[in-house]
């Protein structure tokens, strides 16, 4: 029927209308119009990566989709992948850990998820799985590596349709969706703030151990830490970054040449994991009530430490959080919503002995 002919009835025409804006949102999408048809009046047996491209189509084009979106039950499980770094990072593998035992609360929002652990610092490797993942998997959380190979695999994610969402650490100028972690910047200034505070009015050495600075988190709060020095307190030296690779044989070995080095050290800031390393390399040294030892991470570990008095303070997140956010990112996006919609910005958390959770 030809939308221009005056017999037509306006319900007539109305259909028409609505069949080009259906055919508008295929092509955009890529798919056929009965799969549109299929999203947009949230009937079952579509893939929730393919919803959401459906979605952002109807809404790119103008489409007015009904509101609340398609219902959970009609849709396939969203399935997610987290890529996180092997090696000895207690906080990572609690990570892994909490997110592998979460499948029932992760069932109540129509999502599954694994965890790969890939060996860390190999941004080829990691970029690796993340486009093995795109073929996988309808939306992916990892832990980013600065690096062109990770970027490049990135935008190939969102050339698929699939969301990639950051954990712990960003990574600039891609096509990830959000990011799920702190402000590291202004972690390295509030453990230097610590550092200064617990130290005191004098001059002093202080050291810091990072595990790669090809994690922007570690090199955000490498930066923090020294901007904050400068700024607030020039009488404290900063004698040099190391990086242990999160390992805790490589931080003890690290640690000990730092106070061969320099024996009137006054603080380590511990900016990645392996903490143990540098916690054992104080003790044997006789040190660890007099070097200030700050680090990142409330883990069984770092919490007998602050027990011991060996650490002095903790700057930690949340791990649940982090995973509560990454769901609602994900839920926002298969339901055609901002991704940041009600997802609060994650706050650190100072722990000392004294408020041990």
């Amino acid at each position: 029927m030809d939308n221009s002919n005056p017999t037509a009835t306006r319900e007539d025409r109305k259909r028409l209308r609505l069949m080009s804006r259906i055919t508008d949102v295929a092509q955009r999408a890529g798919v056929s119009t009965a799969t549109v048809d299929r999203v947009l009046n949230r009937r079952p047996g579509v893939r929730a990566g393919t919803v959401q491209r459906v979605l952002k189509a109807a809404a790119e084009v103008g489409y007015d989709v009904k509101p609340g979106g398609p219902p959970q039950g009609a849709l396939e499980a969203m399935r997610l992948a987290f890529l996180l770094p092997a090696g000895t990072n207690r906080y990572l593998g609690m990570l892994g850990r909490l997110i592998a035992s979460s499948q029932e609360r992760l069932a109540s929002s129509n999502m599954r998820a694994r965890v790969d652990f890939i060996e860390s610092f190999k941004p080829d490797l990691l970029a690796q799985h993340l486009r093995r993942a795109a073929r996988e998997v309808d939306g992916v959380a990892f832990m980013a590596l600065e690096h062109p190979a990770v970027r490049e695999a990135v935008n190939a994610l969102a050339e698929r349709g699939v969301p990639a969402v950051t954990l712990i650490s960003d990574i600039a100028n891609t096509r990830r969706v959000a990011y799920v972690g702190l402000d590291n910047r202004a972690a390295g200034r509030t453990a230097a703030y610590l550092m200064a505070r617990f130290i005191g009015a004098r001059s002093a050495k202080v050291a810091m151990i990072a595990g790669s600075l090809s994690y922007r988190a570690h090199e955000e709060r490498e930066m923090g830490f020294l901007h904050l020095f400068e700024e607030l307190y020039p009488a404290i030296q900063v004698v040099g970054l190391r990086e242990g690779h999160d390992d805790g044989a490589k931080n003890y070995r690290q640690t000990k040449m730092l106070l061969a080095q320099h024996p009137d050290l006054a603080g380590v800031y511990n900016i990645g994991g392996g903490a143990d390393g540098i916690a054992r390399a104080l003790c044997e040294a006789g040190r660890e009530q007099e070097v200030v030892f700050i680090g990142h991470g409330l883990t069984p570990d770092t919490r007998g430490f602050l027990v011991d008095g060996v650490m002095d303070a903790v700057i930690t997140q949340n791990p649940q959080d982090a995973l509560l956010d990454c769901v609602t990112i994900f839920g926002n996006l298969r339901a055609g919503r901002d991704p940041l919609d009600g997802v609060e910005r994650p706050r650190s958390e100072i722990v000392l002995r004294e408020n041990l959770p």
